[in-house]
C-alpha cells in the first residue's frame, strides 16, 4: 500500500531548509536520504495513513537538529529503523 505515497511530494531543496551557514544544499540532502531511507525500509503493505505521518515525523524531528549535516547513513538507517520498529510511539490512530 506504499506505492500510494508518492516520496517526491516530501522530499526537500536547500531553497526549504534554510541556509544552515553555508551548508543548506548538505542539510536537504540528509533530509532526502532519510525520506528515502524511511520509505524504503517501511514494508510494502503499510497503511498509507501511517506512512505519511512516519514521514511527516522527519522534518519535524530533524530540521531543528544541528547536529543534521553531520549525519552519517549509519545514523541515518539506526533512526529510521527505530522508528519504523516503534512506530505505535510515534504516530496516531
Amino acid at each position: 500500500m506504499k506505492e500510494f505515497i508518492v516520496i517526491h511530494d516530501y522530499l526537500v531543496s536547500e531553497a526549504v531548509v534554510g541556509d544552515w551557514d553555508g551548508q543548506g544544499e548538505l542539510v536537504a540532502e540528509r533530509i532526502n536520504e532519510i525520506y528515502h531511507t524511511l520509505y524504503d525500509m517501511a514494508e510494502e503493505d503499510i497503511d498509507p495513513n501511517q506512512l505519511h505521518q512516519i514521514l511527516e515525523l522527519v522534518w519535524e524531528t530533524w530540521i531543528p537538529q544541528e547536529a543534521l549535516p553531520e549525519l552519517d547513513m549509519d545514523d541515518i538507517y539506526d533512526w529510521c529503523r527505530h522508528v519504523l520498529s516503534n512506530r505505535d510511539q510515534f504516530i496516531q490512530e
